[in-house]
Parts: C-alpha cells; sequence; structure tokens
C-alpha cells in the first residue's frame, strides 16, 4: 500500500466497528466552487470593474449584494452536511451478478430539513434523498457484483450543491461494511436420491423400496413423490396423493462436491452446486452438501439454505 493510499484510509475510514453511528464534523466536510460557481465569480468581477469605471453606486450595491448572497449560499451549502449522524446497516447477502446494496441510515437533528442530498460510490449511480427536520432517512447504496465472497463497500461520497448551485461540498464516508455474495446459480437436473444407507447412516424409518399405499399430500411432500395416476382418478376433488413406501432405507440428496469433477473450474463446480442447493430447497426435499473439508448433514429449510449458499460462497480450493 503506497503513503497516499494509507493517508487516504486514515482520514476517510470510521473509527468504529462499522455498525456504530458517525457524525460528521468540520474536518471531514471538504468545500470548493462549482462551475456555475466559478462563472459567477466572473461576473462579479466583471460587474465590480464596469461600476468603478463608470462609478456606478446602484452597481457596486448589487455586486456587494450579490456577493453577500454567495456567502450566505456557501454557509447553507455546508450546514447541509454538517452534524449529520449516519449509521450503517446490515446488508442482505446476494447472488453473483445482482446488484448489492449497502444499507444507510441519516439522522438530522437540526430542525430545519437538509436538501438535495447525493450518495455515490465512484462512477456508480448515484442516490439522491433528503431529510426532514428532526427526520432519518433511509438510503440503499448499490455496488454490482463480479465474483463470490466477501464484499467490501468502497468510499462513498455524500455531496450536496443546496441551495443555489455554486458550491459543491462533500464528505467521504467509508464504515467497515461488507456483503457476502453466492455464486452465481447454473441450473442443472438435480443429482439422484441416495439411500441413508449407502451415504454411512442406517435409520429405521421407511424408505422408497416397498410400496405400502397412498396418504394425502402434506406441504413439506417433494413433487417428486406425488403419484400423479393416483390423484388424477380423483379428478381434483381430493388433495394429491402421496406414495408411501416401507421396508427399505430412507432416502435424500447428496450435493457432493465429486459430482462436479467434469464440470470444468472450481467456479463452474460451486455455481452447479449453488443451483443444486436452490432446486433442492424448492422441491422441499433434504439435502446435504459435502464439499473438500467441509461436511453439512441433511437437511432443509431456510436456514439450512443459508447454511449451504454461505459455504459455497466462503469455499477455498
Amino acid at each position: 500500500m503506497t503513503l497516499l493510499a494509507t493517508l487516504k484510509q486514515r482520514l476517510f475510514r470510521w473509527q468504529s466497528d462499522g455498525t456504530a453511528p458517525f457524525q460528521l464534523t468540520q474536518r471531514r466536510i471538504f468545500i470548493v466552487p462549482t462551475r456555475a460557481g466559478l462563472l459567477f465569480a466572473l461576473t462579479l468581477v466583471a460587474m465590480y470593474t464596469g461600476a468603478i469605471n463608470y462609478s456606478l453606486a446602484l452597481g457596486h450595491a448589487l455586486v456587494f449584494f450579490l456577493c453577500g448572497l454567495a456567502l450566505i449560499g456557501m454557509n447553507h451549502t455546508f450546514r447541509n452536511l454538517f452534524a449529520l449522524w449516519i449509521t450503517p446497516g446490515r446488508a442482505t447477502p446476494v447472488f453473483a451478478g445482482e446488484i448489492a446494496y449497502f444499507p444507510l441510515t441519516l439522522r438530522n437533528e437540526r430542525k430545519t430539513m437538509r436538501l438535495g442530498l447525493t450518495l455515490q460510490i465512484d462512477d456508480n449511480p448515484a442516490v439522491s434523498t433528503q431529510i426532514a427536520a428532526e427526520g432519518i432517512a433511509q438510503v440503499a447504496i448499490p455496488l454490482a457484483t463480479l465474483r463470490r465472497g466477501w464484499l467490501t463497500l468502497p468510499r462513498v461520497r455524500l455531496s450536496t450543491v443546496y441551495p443555489l448551485g455554486l458550491l459543491y461540498a462533500w464528505s467521504y464516508l467509508q464504515p467497515e461494511m461488507r456483503c457476502l455474495v453466492y455464486p452465481r446459480a447454473i441450473h442443472l437436473p438435480l443429482p439422484p436420491e441416495q439411500s441413508l444407507a449407502q451415504a454411512g447412516e442406517h435409520d429405521g424409518a421407511g424408505g422408497d423400496d416397498d410400496f405400502a399405499g397412498f396418504r394425502d399430500r402434506q406441504p413439506a411432500d417433494s413433487p417428486r413423490h406425488v403419484a400423479w395416476k393416483a390423484s388424477a382418478r380423483d379428478g381434483g376433488q381430493r388433495p394429491l396423493l402421496i406414495k408411501q413406501f416401507a421396508g427399505g432405507s430412507a432416502r435424500e440428496l447428496q450435493l457432493d462436491w465429486a459430482l462436479t469433477a467434469d464440470a470444468g473450474d472450481n467456479e463452474r463446480r460451486l455455481a452447479i452446486m449453488t443451483g443444486w442447493v436452490l432446486a433442492a430447497e424448492s422441491a422441499a426435499a433434504g439435502y446435504a452438501l459435502r464439499l473438500p473439508g467441509s461436511d453439512i448433514p441433511s437437511g432443509r429449510g431456510a436456514a439450512h439454505r443459508t447454511r449451504c449458499l454461505e459455504a459455497l460462497a466462503l469455499f477455498k480450493p
């Protein structure tokens, strides 16, 4: 890291754990004229020169009036950012290729509104907002994702040109926020189910070997177990029927890293397994995930899905 980069990091990074609120002070706010402000200043110089040459008292008065107006505008532009409280939130995980949103809460303790606020990361789309008097505003900073893993929030520029547009005030924000990016999903057919006995887990529950009858379908049952022919005979008058089996061993999906050996590079293999996790969860089927150095037992539900996706996102070959 260069000396300039180190100085910028120390100057603009918040001294917090990434969740504590932070207040903008005078040291962290910068202000310069805009192009319109520079043109306005040149116009005043020309007007003042003319007023001197022609000894125009009203010309002097107009120039001084406009100068005072610009100074008042500079004060309002600076105060539009001064003493603003910012609190970082928690970013929701996304899949690679999607837009990650980093939430920030802006709190205004003054009895006047703060208008014309803009937040932006480099050349990414800007987010504009305003804050009511003694109110708060919720904003989400968008950032494109390219690869899996942790995505750290870069430096955010909070700026304003309110009220006259003659001056540009800004402050750099860089809370220690990050968003977890899951691998991009590739949707391929699920691997065949395996018995728990084949997976090394013996269970006395019913399996899929000997037909034992029908029962009404429950919301958690997989669509693959529906007896479509038997259900069709009822003409849709009864709930769907599920085939019941007995005398065999229970079965589950084994989402194993070894099953993707012919898929290509590691990122493609992870993308395929991500698609399997999503498909298995949509089918309400129990599934286990096996990665080199990581073995997640069979389960299902939102918590199990999140655990598997996190393992795929943070996998290191």
